[in-house]
């Protein structure tokens, strides 16, 4: 996986935009979930669909949720939702969306680090 990733804490960690062939690299690295924050075809038509993502996780034996949120635009019940998420899947966790901030910015929300 050439994808740069952030480790924000031992548990959780940021990336930008994955794709489906990245998922067997995700699970190999040892994380457990994965989260995508990036609603499909925010970047257009090639990028790749959370439902093709999802499909490859669970394939790939991780767990993964797809919880849009739109740039520029979190609301209070994103945080909460992506609070929820966290403490509901293993850990390890890694988010993505376009470049990884988006995933920052909801992870200090959620844990009140920010």
């Amino acid at each position: 996986m050439s994808v740069p990733i952030n480790r924000l804490t031992q548990d959780f960690a940021v990336a930008p935009q994955l794709a489906p062939e990245d998922m067997a690299a995700v699970a190999a690295a040892g994380y457990r979930s994965v989260i995508i924050n990036r609603p499909d075809f925010e970047g257009g038509p090639d990028q790749p669909a959370a439902a093709d993502v999802l499909e490859a996780a669970e394939a790939a034996g991780l767990q993964a949720r797809y919880q849009p949120v739109v740039s520029g635009a979190m609301t209070q019940g994103d945080v909460a939702q992506f609070s929820a998420l966290l403490k509901d899947l293993p850990a390890p966790v890694l988010a993505y969306c376009r470049s990884g901030t988006r995933c920052t910015v909801l992870f200090r929300a959620a844990t009140g680090q920010g």
